[in-house]
């Protein structure tokens, strides 16, 4: 059984704070997967936030460029998303995704509002 597992460093946070999401997979050969996190803010279509492949290349929402790394331990099984320079524009759920050329699986989602 596949199963992606977001813990949230914080789930409230003040403008220009930072944050750090982490997601364990099991049930999966973690290294073959590319892993990405994703967001969906009320009103609003699910979006990739960042992505990471197998090999290690990563590529960024315009939005979060400069402001979220995302990284990977694959002796952990578990992928990070580190956000700094928060602002109320990242509030949204966030999910964890496990995708190779067959599959796709998603986490449960965790909320991270930024607020004053």
């Amino acid at each position: 059984q596949v199963q992606l597992v977001e813990e949230l460093g914080g789930g409230l946070v003040q403008p220009g704070g930072s944050l750090r999401l982490s997601c364990a997979a099991s049930g999966i050969i973690f290294s073959l997967y590319t892993m990405g996190w994703y967001r969906q803010a009320p009103g609003k279509q699910r979006e990739l936030v960042a992505g990471i492949t197998s090999g290690g290349s990563t590529n960024y929402l315009d939005s979060v460029k400069g402001r979220f790394t995302i990284s990977r331990d694959n002796a952990k099984k578990t992928v990070y998303l580190q956000m700094n320079s928060l602002d109320s524009e990242d509030t949204a759920v966030y999910y964890c995704n496990a995708r190779n050329f067959v599959d796709s699986y998603w986490g449960q989602g965790t909320q991270v509002t930024v607020s004053s």
